[in-house]
């Protein structure tokens, strides 16, 4: 084999996976907002365009300090973290299906005192939940509950295809 026939080959090659390329689909985007509703309040918001068999992770912290001992004196800081993993499985014009992991600090709703009726913080606890698929219909939200009392805390989802 020449030179220029090699190249020729080469040249020949590059221009088949060239245009494979253009020809194959582009990865489907999913665009996406989470809600997260504490006691019917939404406290925090996470938004993205995630492609699917894709995932995106987001942390959002919120440090709250509170009034402790008979006092009252500001003291307790907690810092109130929360970590989505929102990765979209499968996507149509009728719904999305998305993965979902989330690590939470959340606290709990009852307030604490000592003996005397000095206040004490309220305690942080970890959550963990994972959703394998959670199903969105076109244009509606969907809700998954993370944890149902002392506070309620439920994940309202939207997501659709992205325009190209």
């Amino acid at each position: 084999m020449t030179c220029q026939a090699g190249l020729a080959a080469v040249l020949m090659c590059a221009a088949f996976v060239a245009q494979a390329q253009a020809q194959a689909p582009a990865a489907q985007n999913v665009q996406w907002q989470l809600q997260v509703v504490r006691d019917g309040r939404t406290i925090d918001t996470f938004d993205g365009s995630t492609a699917i068999g894709q995932a995106v992770t987001a942390t959002h912290h919120h440090e709250t300090v509170h009034d402790v001992g008979c006092k009252n004196t500001p003291a307790a800081q907690i810092d109130l973290a929360r970590t989505l993993t929102i990765s979209p499985m499968y996507a149509d014009a009728s719904s999305v299906t998305l993965a979902i992991d989330a690590q939470e600090t959340i606290e709990d709703d009852v307030s604490q005192r000592t003996i005397e009726g000095c206040a004490l913080p309220p305690q942080p606890r970890h959550v963990t939940a994972t959703h394998p698929g959670l199903e969105v219909p076109a244009g509606q939200w969907a809700s998954w509950t993370i944890v149902d009392a002392r506070p309620t805390l439920i994940y309202r989802v939207r997501a659709g295809v992205a325009p190209h």
